[in-house]
Parts: structure tokens; sequence; C-alpha cells
């Protein structure tokens, strides 16, 4: 992630097209836990839908 400053690196993450990619920034700590939380309500939900 070097190149100019980490931006390559970000955009290939943000151009990903597999589902269920979250991209944080390493400095995001609060972001990542609202990510990690939200992927864990949804399991809870469909495991509850069965």
């Amino acid at each position: 992630g070097a190149n100019f400053g980490g931006v390559s690196a970000l955009l290939t993450m943000l151009n990903s097209c597999a589902s269920g990619i979250g991209v944080v920034n390493i400095d995001n700590g609060f972001g990542a836990a609202y990510l990690a939380s939200t992927i864990n309500l949804q399991i809870e939900k469909a495991r509850k839908e069965g």
C-alpha cells in the first residue's frame, strides 16, 4: 500500500466483487467493530429465521 499513499491498495479492496467483504482503515477500530457487529446481527437473524 505504499504507492500513492495507500490509495492503490484501497481502490483494489473497494473494487473487489466478492460478497461479504468489508473494508475499513487500519486506524478505524470503531468502524471495524461496528461492521463486525452488523455482520453478527445478520448471522443471528438468519439463524432465527431458520
